[in-house]
């Protein structure tokens, strides 16, 4: 498949989806929400991929939405086209099994089978901050900065992030972030549990490849696939709820075909073969 705004590669079990405007801070763009969106479930339906990458080319992740739209609608008004473009939209047909949570704009990313990890390799603001939040695993280069820049343009915390960011970093550093809206350099990220680990720049995409490969290589897909699940759903359901649906999903682990792998290699000391069966 062809992308315009955004580049797409997959290789080594690894796909790696790479925002592509870089004269723009890859500022996000109708164009690249549907083309990551769709390059998203081509990994997914990829057999051969187990672990996908979000980056951005040049010097920053995302920018924002680009301000060609917000100065547009600031000095006309917010048309009834646009403000449908704002709203939530699921793109596509439902997916089965899946929370109606986890279809709207942007909260798609829990509902995808494989890992994505947003590699924050410069600025993550606005929209771009919201994208890496929405990603399972949030890695940063020591030249990324975070903000949420909403409260200083009028705006308030969109497409669901009052909920999800405090889950993260906790209310009191999410009200900070949000009601200052002041950029957040790589290391307080780190230490407030916004991002996962920070790596130097000059080798920052060799490290973040290095973590998705043993993934990729050592991990089941299917423990993958099932651990993501329960993790996202679990934030809806009680600790007894929780706990009868991991019991149902143990059962069917020692049923599967890379549990069987799992043991044995180990007993056998050599690399493991897992299919995510």
């Amino acid at each position: 498949m062809s992308y315009q705004e955004i580049l797409y590669h997959a290789d080594s079990r690894i796909a790696t989806i790479t925002l592509n405007r870089p004269d723009k801070l890859n500022a996000w763009t109708a164009v690249m929400e549907k083309e990551v969106r769709q390059a998203m479930y081509e990994a997914e339906s990829d057999e051969a991929v187990r672990v996908i990458i979000l980056t951005g080319a040049g010097r920053g992740f995302c920018a924002g939405a680009d301000m060609s739209l917000l100065s547009g609608i600031a000095q006309q008004g917010l048309a009834q086209t646009d403000g449908h473009a704002l709203r939530n939209s699921a793109n596509g047909a439902e997916r089965a099994n899946v929370r109606p949570d986890f279809q709207m704009k942007y909260t798609y990313f829990p509902s995808l089978r494989k890992p994505v990890i947003a590699a924050v390799n410069g600025h993550a603001v606005g929209l771009g901050f919201i994208l890496s939040l929405y990603c399972d695993l949030r890695f940063a280069s020591d030249a990324a900065r975070f903000g949420t820049a909403f409260a200083r343009r009028g705006l308030i915390a969109e497409y669901g992030l009052a909920w999800l960011l405090p889950r993260l970093i906790g209310p009191a550093n999410a009200l900070d972030m949000l009601l200052s809206a002041r950029i957040v350099e790589a290391q307080e990220a780190l230490r407030m549990g916004l991002v996962n680990r920070v790596i130097p720049q000059e080798s920052f995409m060799e490290g973040v490849r290095a973590y998705a490969s043993e993934l990729a290589n050592n991990v089941s897909p299917r423990s993958m696939r099932v651990i993501k699940s329960q993790i996202y759903n679990a934030m809806f359901q009680t600790l007894g709820e929780a706990f009868e649906a991991s019991e149902d999903e143990m059962i069917q682990s020692l049923q599967s075909e890379d549990f069987k792998e799992g043991v044995a290699h180990f007993l056998e000391k050599r690399a493991p073969a897992f299919n995510g069966r």
